[in-house]
């Protein structure tokens, strides 16, 4: 008797650990999951990474036209999840605090530590482009990109979080990519990633003057 009941157990945390295997969670640690036809990709939540309540939300009219792409400057690189999660509060408490801003600017942020965190969200109109906040999706790469890339695993998850973004028509299918800098008198998102970007689908070299 002992022994069968023994037998179920370690087939029951067999059959558990396959499930986790298969569905890939836990993923990292973290609870919450983007997920598209074709990708499940780990976002860290405000709650992870101790976000502060916006003060108002405006919705965005999905989907958007634009993914604007920029870099922190300061603060710059991280490679763990404490780390960037001290970027993200870092960068809300200048937003709101100094700012004045409703909320930490960008939609979505995406750490050295191949980490996406979630910053607005897919719904929220941002605060990263003046002119252009209601038409896009503001993604920033943490870390100072002016003379060095970001590393390749940033880059692609990058890449991964704006075709997810597609796929559940959060984005435009014919979007345009752009950089911050061609939008406004700014170096961002710093002379090696703009020059990197240039070569990523849908990037668009004339910017509808708004």
């Amino acid at each position: 008797m002992c022994v069968t009941v023994r037998m179920a157990v370690k087939e029951l945390a067999l059959f558990l650990v396959l499930v986790i295997y298969v569905n890939g969670y836990p993923s990292r640690g973290y609870k919450n999951q983007c997920v598209s036809k074709t990708k499940t990709i780990p976002v860290v939540s405000r709650d992870e990474w101790g976000a502060q309540s916006p003060t108002s939300i405006t919705n965005l009219t999905l989907p958007v036209p634009y993914v604007i792409i920029h870099h922190t400057y300061e603060p710059g690189a991280c490679y763990s999840l404490l780390e960037c999660s001290s970027a993200m509060r870092s960068i809300q408490n200048y937003h709101q605090g100094t700012q004045g801003w409703a909320d930490i600017g960008y939609n979505f942020a995406v750490g050295g530590d191949g980490s996406i965190y979630e910053g607005r969200g897919w719904k929220a109109v941002g605060a990263h482009a003046a002119g252009y906040n209601s038409v896009s999706i503001g993604i920033v790469l943490i870390g100072d990109f002016v003379s060095q890339l970001p590393p390749a695993h940033q880059m692609e998850l990058t890449k991964e979080l704006i075709e997810v973004g597609v796929e559940l028509g959060y984005i435009s299918k014919e979007y345009s990519l752009i950089g911050h800098r061609q939008v406004r008198s700014t170096e961002c998102p710093g002379d090696a990633l703009f020059q990197e970007i240039t070569t990523w689908d849908r990037f668009t070299p004339a910017v509808n003057t708004k």
